[in-house]
């Protein structure tokens, strides 16, 4: 590979993806490889999601057409070659559908390979697309981007699985295994030393969107249930919290309602229009990050919970057995509000043994992707759909 042109995602503040160049950026340079973040323009200076979910929709389509026009210009000047890897952050790319059209007319030598990374899209049957009713054209819109690109990117064993049976034809797809992380730059947000977990309050958070995907109605079935048997049982009083970095909002109104009714009994605490740096210290001050998504198909919380010191209780789903080493200390089993609880209450008297080992793992993430774009990622190339050989073991110790 000659140099590496990346195409990342808008910058919110609210959201991972101001970081996600940065964390992308600095293993680039590690590495030593050349590289050109390819950049865009942004269609309001408030950073705001206002329409959609993950990110502004339309935010999100006038970042990346401009992004795409800035690519195409260096293209046109010659700038961009056959030994070149352009690395889309997000294979929905407004606009990607110009690149096929060109490189088919123009000089061999001037067209680059094009690597792609999954998110979800319609192979996720609780994605947001499905929610929306946008599975029928997205999934057209899938097959075109499959159709050219030379690297499809996973973020784990199963979603590899289920781009294949899908029906995705492309030979190249690739596990990652996870998110891309930096956990330097996340630990260096909180300054000295983490708090020691024993004078860290009995605090619980969550956060994830609040929207039906995530299951926030599970999470407070868990904040309802805690608060029945703790008196019972001795347990003490814990906040549980929703940590938000824009107001709290959600797909649906049911939920909203819910909160607002928990909050007046004095059984959860909204933190909402959260900075960074003020989400990371309310993380310094948690016990244990709690998730009971049906969509994640791995997540950059479990990632920074795991850096600064805070137990991580997940759901055995998706993912997660393979993001957590299949810790079943940490795992609960599904939909299993009993054995949520069960697996809690230890979590919030002591630290787990293997904390710190998914963040270190994540850590890799980006330089796992940099394997495969410069063609040294062979050992995570998944050709079949037999994927259970490759999650019943651990990833790391």
């Amino acid at each position: 590979m000659r140099k590496l042109w990346y195409m990342g995602l808008e910058p919110y503040k609210a959201r991972y993806t101001l970081q996600l160049q940065e964390w992308n950026r600095a293993v680039f340079e590690k590495r030593g490889i050349e590289y050109e973040i390819v950049p865009g323009e942004t269609l309001s200076n408030d950073q705001a999601i206002v329409t959609g979910q993950v990110l502004d929709a339309h935010g999100r389509t006038y970042f990346g057409m401009s992004q795409m026009m800035n690519l195409v210009k260096s293209m046109k000047a010659g700038e961009v070659t056959s030994e070149d890897v352009v690395l889309f952050e997000d294979m929905f790319q407004p606009g990607i559908e110009s690149l096929p059209y060109i490189m088919q007319q123009c000089d061999p030598g001037m067209r680059p390979k094009i690597a792609v990374r999954c998110l979800a899209q319609t192979i996720d049957p609780d994605d947001f697309v499905h929610v929306w009713g946008m599975q029928k054209w997205m999934g057209l819109y899938e097959k075109m981007v499959d159709s050219f690109a030379d690297i499809v990117l996973a973020s784990n064993e199963e979603m590899a699985m289920h781009m294949k049976v899908a029906g995705w034809e492309n030979s190249n797809i690739y596990n990652i295994s996870g998110l891309a992380f930096g956990k330097e730059e996340v630990r260096s947000r909180v300054p000295g030393e983490l708090k020691p977990f024993e004078q860290r309050a009995h605090r619980v958070g969550f956060a994830a969107r609040w929207d039906q995907e995530k299951q926030p109605d599970f999470y407070m079935d868990l904040i309802e249930l805690y608060n029945a048997k703790k008196a019972e049982n001795g347990w003490p009083d814990v906040e549980f919290a929703i940590y938000s970095g824009a107001a709290l909002r959600s797909n649906n109104d049911s939920y909203m309602k819910r909160t607002r009714e928990l909050q007046q009994r004095g059984l959860l605490t909204v933190h909402e229009d959260l900075e960074k740096n003020d989400y990371y210290e309310l993380l310094n001050d948690t016990r244990v990050l709690f998730n009971c998504a049906l969509q994640d198909w791995v997540s950059n919380t479990v990632s920074e919970a795991d850096t600064l010191g805070a137990n991580v209780l997940y759901p055995a789903y998706r993912s997660f057995p393979e993001t957590f080493a299949n810790d079943y200390t940490r795992l609960y089993v599904p939909w299993s509000l009993e054995n949520a609880l069960d697996k809690l209450v230890p979590l919030l008297r002591e630290p787990n043994p293997n904390m710190g080992k998914i963040s270190d793992w994540t850590d890799g993430t980006v330089g796992r992707i940099c394997d495969i774009v410069s063609g040294n990622g062979e050992q995570w190339k998944r050709d079949t759909t037999d994927y259970r050989k490759y999650t019943h073991e651990s990833k790391y110790n």
